[in-house]
């Protein structure tokens, strides 16, 4: 699910597909070590654990008596509990019968109903976890704007630069500067100059100088598989005038861009002391609002910032893991919401996604820096997790909807329901790809 806009490529197609199957791995290796993991805590004997399918590549048996291996084909993998015949828990008859009692309690089937679920539950559990751990590190490294706001890096523009790096903004235009909760509603009452007059503490003495529009039309992230993206913006880009109009903030250059109703428009941007003229058509796309829902605008896929990089402060541990939760649950609201607005038809069904355009948009991402990748394997890390969720035979939910059955009823489906549902939870899973394939392959 394409969730929050993310997915061509940097570095061409093998830096793609090398990127993708490094998240991929990673998210599969956390997926999969969850159910190994809890199911030994459980008492229950992996005998497999596969990074991949196919040829093995690598393997060695630890102590515990478990094979760990990397095989061929990087696109997946499992653990083979005792008991199972196959890589997704199939009962082995022939195997259970031969087991005594106690060893029976080992495998998978013979496990308690809270041992099996617990484990089953696992592997999306530690898809979340890895989300959450990977959003709170990064805010723990980056930090967070502290009050009084401060110069701590200025970023290269084309306009008369009176800042330096130390100073204290003690008021901008004339308007005093709140704290940073407020900071929002105070650049909306700026004018919308290029320059503006910029009152200042530096070592100790109260200066007015000039500064740029603290939100000019400045670029500071790329949305993969944009109109940005596909003509070689940049991160750093200051874009000086739309159709030959003067641009001096951010907010006039989205009016500008929302209004457009898709028409072509002219960029003049300034890169590195270089004037450079683009010519890009917005596009329309479909955006997650905070509140839940979606709502539909022209974009040509950038995201603005301030001029300058304010200091920072720690926020902690114990906040870091909460904004790395609050984001975490976001990415499944948005991911649940942008599919229910799919199905019944209030948005392009262009926003379900497939493995060509998360690869693409892994490699887009990717050449953005590493810390964008590190996120990005943290947002695909929850749409995995969620996914398997799902009450869909052959997936995680779909076992776990089967153990509340054996929970509420007393014993399990037969063999042979579990056989017939399973076959059409494949084949669900397998028309869900297909048409996200399609997609990949359809929609621009």
């Amino acid at each position: 699910m394409d969730a929050i806009g993310l997915i061509p490529s940097f570095g061409g197609p093998l830096f793609t597909i090398a990127v993708f199957i490094i998240a991929l791995s990673v998210i599969v290796a956390v997926h999969e070590y969850g159910h190994y993991i809890v199911g030994r805590w459980s008492g229950i004997h992996a005998e497999v654990f596969s990074l991949g399918f196919g040829p093995v590549l690598w393997s060695r048996v630890d102590r515990r008596g478990t094979k760990w291996q990397i095989a061929a084909l990087p696109f997946g993998g499992f653990v083979k509990f005792l008991g199972d015949a196959d890589a997704a828990s199939a009962k082995d008859e022939g195997a259970l019968h031969a087991m005594a009692e106690g060893e029976r309690r080992r495998s998978m089937h013979g496990a308690p109903l809270w041992a099996r679920a617990a484990t089953v539950a696992a592997g999306p559990v530690f898809n979340f976890i890895l989300s959450i751990v990977v959003f709170a590190a990064i805010i723990g490294v980056r930090g967070t704007a502290s009050d009084p706001l401060s110069v701590a890096e200025l970023r290269p523009v084309p306009v008369e630069q009176g800042l330096q790096v130390g100073d204290e903004i003690l008021a901008i235009a004339g308007i005093e500067t709140p704290e940073l909760e407020a900071f929002d509603g105070f650049i909306e009452k700026l004018p919308s100059e290029t320059v503006l007059n910029y009152s200042v503490r530096r070592a100790g003495e109260v200066m007015t100088v000039p500064g740029p529009h603290p939100y000019p039309p400045i670029i500071s992230s790329l949305t993969p598989g944009s109109a940005a993206m596909d003509i070689d913006l940049r991160v750093g880009d200051v874009i000086q005038s739309v159709d030959g109009e003067p641009v001096a903030t951010f907010a006039e250059l989205r009016d500008i861009v929302g209004a457009s109703e898709g028409k072509p428009m002219l960029l003049k941007i300034w890169r590195d002391g270089e004037v450079i003229d683009f010519t890009l058509a917005p596009r329309r796309m479909d955006l997650p609002k905070t509140d839940g829902g979606f709502e539909t605008r022209w974009l040509i896929g950038i995201s603005g910032g301030m001029v300058f990089v304010p200091m920072t402060e720690s926020p902690g541990i114990l906040a870091s893991i909460g904004y790395g939760a609050e984001q975490t649950w976001f990415i499944v609201k948005s991911s649940i919401s942008g599919l229910t607005h799919v199905i019944s038809g209030a948005i392009s069904s262009c926003n379900i996604r497939g493995p060509i355009g998360i690869a693409q948009t892994s490699g887009e991402i990717a050449s953005q820096g590493l810390i964008s990748f590190i996120w990005f394997i943290a947002v695909l890390s929850t749409a995995v997790g969620l996914l398997n969720l799902f009450p869909v035979p052959v997936l995680d939910g779909g076992h776990l909807v089967f153990h509340a059955y054996e929970a509420v009823v007393g014993k399990p489906p037969s063999d042979g329901a579990l056989r017939v549902l399973m076959a059409i939870g494949l084949a669900l899973l397998l028309t869900l790809m297909g048409f996200a394939l399609m997609n990949d392959l359809t929609c621009p």
